[in-house]
C-alpha cells in the first residue's frame, strides 16, 4: 500500500515532556515537577463570568478574529503594561491558546528554505512548527556563563542571507532566564540592521521577578517587524480554557487571519468572555500568584545552594534549570533514575534541545509543600549518588 504519512510529519520528534507526565500518572505516591501548568485554580470572578455567559446562552461563533470587546481589552492591556498601542481591529487576532498563534505566524511568513534562529533550550513548539510550515531551524546554542540570555553577537553569527525570522522566547520555558532592557536593545539594533522579523513570545510576560517585563516591541523600529504571542494560561491559570493572542502589524495579521478562519474558525466563546473579565479586573490576581511563584522560586534557590547544586538565578516564568554535569550522567538518565528510586518526575534539558544535556528543568508551579518533600528526595538522591561516585574513584 502507498505509505499515507508526510515525511516532514514522520520526522519530527514527539515531545520530550509528555514522556515523563505519562509515566508518573502510573506511580503511586510520585510527585511530579514536570508539566508548566500553573497549580492555581482560574480565580472565581473569570470563572464566574465564563459560567454566565454560558447562562446567557452565548455558546455561538464569534467573528473569527475574535470577540470586539476582547480584543478591545487586549490593547488596552499592552498600552498599560508594556506601553505599545495596537489597532484592535487590524493587528490583534485571538487564538486557541498561544500555541496557535506560533504555528499560523510561522506559516503566514516562512517561504521554503526561509531560516528561522531558534534559540536554545526554549519551548519545544518552536522547531517543529518551522519545520511543518517549511523553514529551515537554525538553532543558537545560549550558555549558561550568558544566564541562557541571546547575546547580539550570537544573533548577528547565525545570520545569513537566508534569514527570515527570529524566535525571542523570553521570559524563557525552560531556563526562566529573561532578557532586560539593554539587551534588546542590542538585538534590536542587529534586527534592523539585518532587515529580519521577530516571533516575541512573552506569554510569560507576567511572570518576571526582576522589575517589569520589557517587550522587544517597545523599541523604536520593532513594532512593526514583531509579531507577538500571548495569552492567558499562565499569568491567569487559564490553561484549559485555550485561549491566546498574536498582535502584529496588519499585513502579517491579514495573513494569519486566513489560515485561523480556515483550520480553526474562532477561539472558544465562553473563554472569549472570560478572558474579558480576567484583563479588565485580574490584575490582583496576577500579583497574588506571581508573589507566590516568587517565594517558591527562592525557596528551591535556596535548597539548591544547601546541597551543593549549581544553578543559575531565572528571573522569570515558574522554571528553574540545575546542572547535573558533575554527576556523569545524561539528563535522561539522571531524570529515569530519579523517577524510579524517589518517585519524583522532573524534565531532562535534552526535551527543550541538544544543549539542554546536563540540565534538568524543574518547574515551581507547585505547592510549597510538595516542593519540600520532591527536594527533600532530591537531596538523598544526590547524596547517594555522590558516595557512588567517591567508592568508584577510591
Amino acid at each position: 500500500m502507498r505509505n499515507p504519512l508526510a515525511d516532514v510529519i514522520v520526522n519530527v520528534k514527539p515531545s520530550g515532556i509528555r514522556k515523563f507526565f505519562d509515566l508518573v500518572s502510573e506511580m503511586k505516591d510520585a510527585i511530579s515537577l514536570g508539566v508548566g501548568e500553573p497549580d492555581f485554580d482560574t480565580p472565581w470572578h473569570i470563572r464566574d463570568e465564563g459560567i454566565y455567559s454560558l447562562e446567557k446562552g452565548r455558546t455561538f461563533y464569534t467573528s473569527n478574529a475574535g470577540l470586539k470587546e476582547l480584543k478591545e481589552e487586549i490593547a488596552a492591556y499592552l498600552k498599560r503594561r508594556i506601553h505599545v498601542e495596537y489597532d484592535p481591529a487590524k493587528e490583534i487576532l485571538v487564538t486557541v491558546g498561544g500555541s496557535e498563534g506560533i504555528d499560523i505566524a510561522m506559516r503566514a511568513m516562512l517561504n521554503p528554505g526561509d531560516e528561522v534562529l531558534i534559540p536554545q533550550p526554549s519551548y519545544v513548539s518552536y522547531e517543529p512548527c518551522a519545520l511543518l510550515a517549511g523553514g529551515t531551524p537554525v538553532i543558537i546554542e545560549l550558555k549558561e556563563e550568558n544566564e541562557f540570555r541571546l547575546t547580539a553577537q550570537e544573533l548577528l553569527s547565525s545570520i545569513t542571507e537566508k534569514t527570515k525570522l527570529l524566535v525571542l522566547p523570553f521570559p524563557n520555558n525552560p531556563t526562566g532566564a529573561i532578557m532586560e532592557k539593554e539587551d534588546l536593545e542590542a538585538i534590536a539594533k542587529v534586527i534592523i540592521e539585518k532587515d529580519i522579523f521577530v516571533l516575541s513570545d512573552e506569554i510569560y510576560s507576567e511572570l518576571s521577578y526582576k522589575g517589569e517585563h520589557v517587550s522587544i516591541t517597545s523599541f523604536p523600529g520593532m513594532q512593526q517587524r514583531t509579531i507577538l504571542i500571548n495569552g492567558f494560561s499562565k499569568a491567569y491559570a487559564m490553561t484549559g480554557w485555550r485561549l491566546g493572542y498574536t498582535c502584529g502589524p496588519k499585513e502579517i495579521i491579514e495573513q494569519m487571519f486566513k489560515i485561523h478562519q480556515f483550520a480553526i474558525m474562532c477561539a472558544p466563546t465562553t473563554s472569549q468572555y472570560a478572558a474579558v473579565e480576567a484583563l479588565k479586573k485580574g490584575d490582583e490576581d496576577v500579583a497574588r500568584m506571581r508573589e507566590a511563584y516568587d517565594q517558591r522560586r527562592r525557596y528551591l534557590m535556596h535548597a539548591f545552594k544547601e546541597m551543593g547544586l549549581q544553578c543559575f538565578e531565572p528571573y522569570g516564568a515558574f522554571y528553574v534549570f540545575p546542572c547535573i554535569k558533575e554527576f556523569g550522567m545524561t539528563s535522561e538518565a539522571f531524570a529515569s533514575r530519579f523517577l524510579e528510586e524517589e518517585k519524583v518526575a522532573v524534565v531532562p534539558g535534552t526535551a527543550f534541545g541538544d544543549c539542554g544535556e546536563g540540565f534538568l528543568r524543574i518547574s515551581y508551579a507547585y505547592s510549597l509543600e510538595n516542593l519540600k518533600i520532591a527536594l527533600e528526595r532530591l537531596k538523598n538522591f544526590i547524596e547517594r549518588l555522590r558516595k557512588e561516585q567517591k567508592t568508584e574513584h577510591s
